[in-house]
């Protein structure tokens, strides 16, 4: 069985996000922590220790949507499928997880364009792949190389409602992208916005949830790695209680029969 891991690291130093939205980790190591692992057996000396070592550990202050992980129905809106309470990233189905893969490449499409239902179809066509009800649609943009640089956050495509909404008639649950947000970068859309003042453009892809439920992945990385099918992706969220997101280690299992 062969994996590729589609996840970015949580580390700091890296331009991955807003500022105010940045990890910030604070690394305690072997030696650091020898007080606190003494005061636990009483009695026991430092030099007792092998290497005079405690354990290592670290104390992070993140947020649920940094380094690559799996947005909720909560985090687009209060509610989804035209009313009924949204769920939680702690209430997904865990069968959704792990499913077949399709990734669509749409690194062709320019900075800030917005992914429509016929590119969607296009690259099916080109492909030859076939979405089924929980495949797990991926979408391979220009961002994906750009992580860790400046610009990161304003590169790829974006997908808008009438395409999230394509790929959800078609039994999709769970998508992902490897940009910054699964819409267009944000810089594109205020652009748009100042000049047709038009508000149903902003986070129209996200929004998409309020009407029918499914799970976004961003920040993925590394999809140039992966054909377009005849893979398996298990993405399962950490279950954070009544959250609008979850920490998930994406990874793709290629097929034993394929070899792609």
């Amino acid at each position: 069985m062969r994996m590729i891991d589609l996840s970015i690291p949580i580390e700091m130093g890296v331009p991955s996000d807003p500022p105010e939205l940045l990890p910030q980790i604070e690394y305690l190591d072997h030696k650091s922590m020898v007080p606190l692992f003494l005061s636990t057996f009483p009695g026991l000396q430092a030099e007792q220790l092998p290497d005079g070592e405690a354990w290592a550990s670290e104390m992070i202050s993140l947020c649920t949507h940094s380094g690559t992980h799996m947005d909720a129905p909560w985090h687009f809106a209060s509610t989804m499928d035209g009313g009924r309470p949204a769920r939680t990233i702690d209430q997904i189905p865990l069968e959704w997880c792990l499913q077949k893969g399709v990734k669509l490449d749409f690194r062709h499409l320019e900075d800030g364009r917005v992914a429509m239902p016929e590119d969607i179809d296009r690259e099916l066509e080109r492909t030859g792949a076939r979405i089924e009800p929980l495949t797990i649609v991926i979408v391979n943009t220009s961002a994906g190389t750009r992580y860790g640089e400046a610009d990161y956050m304003d590169r790829g495509c974006g997908m808008g409602r009438d395409a999230t909404l394509h790929l959800l008639s078609m039994g999709v649950k769970i998508v992902g992208t490897d940009a910054w947000s699964w819409d267009a970068p944000f810089s594109f859309t205020r652009q748009r916005f100042a000049q047709d003042r038009d508000p149903s453009i902003i986070w129209e892809g996200h929004k998409a949830g309020r009407d029918a439920e499914y799970y976004q992945m961003e920040k993925l990385h590394n999809l140039e790695a992966v054909g377009s099918h005849g893979f398996s992706i298990a993405c399962f969220p950490v279950k954070i209680k009544d959250a609008s997101a979850g920490w998930t280690r994406c990874v793709a299992i290629l097929d034993q029969e394929t070899g792609t």
